[in-house]
């Protein structure tokens, strides 16, 4: 009779450690940039006593990617390596739940400083519109926190939904009703892959309406400065501005993407699909969290700041 695999025991196959290594490399780098915005955000709200919207949002964010790099590595590190450990009990349950919280922390996140930027920059006349820019400042503490709690609250909902379904599956189990215990499983885990898809669906919604109504306002202000004959550095700010929102809206599309076919793909085994899905998830935050440095005058002058530091340095040795 074959021994039972102890939850310490390691099985890694030559796919597992390349995922490990490259995503490993990835996490890394990723933590490093979002650091760097998270330090240089603390330190001007230690010196200023206070942070201005756009800031709060930003070290909001980079805390939130710090968070849900290292869960994440952690997390596929665990089902890699020590795949044994996914079947102790209450581990699946909190994976789930913990996944889910930072997953929503980073996506809602980002959403808000999409619709942030979107309601800040574009120009439009609509009364709405205009209360929105007036009162964004002040509704900008309370979109981060409504953030959190529905993260939160999906966490607790998907931990409720995993707990219910493994511990039916267990019961049904021991009682021999095989039958029913897959079908009260994909009943379950269908609940969760639902509610899972449909917040990513929400922010990814955000993010395209404002991205949108941004690129439509910057456009149409470019339009008017070419009949006008402004000055072509006003222009160029603005072909720069419509080229940056463009790129984060693909970059933030084909991030949905991934996060879907994760939800297709988590019942898979080893294929290069799930290995390039989660290459590009890992690497998400810390690209994205770089176009927003060079985005940002403050944060860009701070980096070549010490860039040149880390150069003079080099170049002494």
């Amino acid at each position: 009779m074959e021994a039972c695999h102890s939850p310490q025991q390691s099985n890694v196959t030559s796919y597992g450690a390349t995922t490990v290594a490259i995503i490993s490399l990835e996490v890394f780098v990723g933590m490093w940039i979002n650091a760097f915005i998270v330090v240089v955000l603390c330190i001007a709200w230690v010196k200023k006593k206070t942070l201005n919207s756009n800031e709060k949002i930003l070290l909001l964010l980079g805390c939130s990617r710090i968070s849900f790099l290292c869960f994440s590595w952690v997390s596929h590190i665990i089902s890699i390596i020590y795949p044994n450990f996914l079947h102790v009990q209450t581990i699946p349950q909190l994976l789930a739940s913990f996944g889910t919280f930072f997953t929503y922390s980073n996506l809602w996140a980002s959403a808000c400083l999409c619709g942030f930027y979107c309601i800040k920059i574009a120009n439009f006349r609509n009364s709405f519109f205009i209360y929105l820019k007036v009162k964004i400042d002040r509704m900008v503490p309370w979109l981060l926190l409504g953030s959190e709690i529905l993260a939160v609250a999906m966490g607790i909902v998907i931990y409720d939904l995993m707990e219910t379904a493994l511990t039916g599956n267990l019961t049904s189990t021991c009682q021999e009703n095989f039958w029913e215990a897959g079908i009260t499983m994909e009943k379950h885990f269908f609940s969760s892959f639902f509610l899972t898809g449909f917040g990513y669906a929400a922010s990814f919604l955000v993010v395209i309406f404002s991205a949108a109504f941004l690129l439509f306002s910057l456009w149409r202000h470019k339009c008017t400065m070419q009949t006008s004959s402004m000055k072509d550095l006003s222009l160029d700010a603005h072909i720069r501005a419509m080229k940056s929102v463009l790129s984060f809206l693909v970059m933030y599309s084909i991030n949905f993407v991934c996060l879907v076919l994760t939800i297709v793909y988590t019942t898979k085994k080893e294929n290069v699909m799930r290995l390039l899905i989660s290459m590009y998830l890992f690497a998400f935050p810390g690209v994205h969290s770089l176009i927003l440095i060079f985005s940002n005058p403050k944060l860009e002058k701070s980096l070549l700041k010490i860039l040149s530091c880390v150069k003079w340095v080099f170049s002494i040795k």
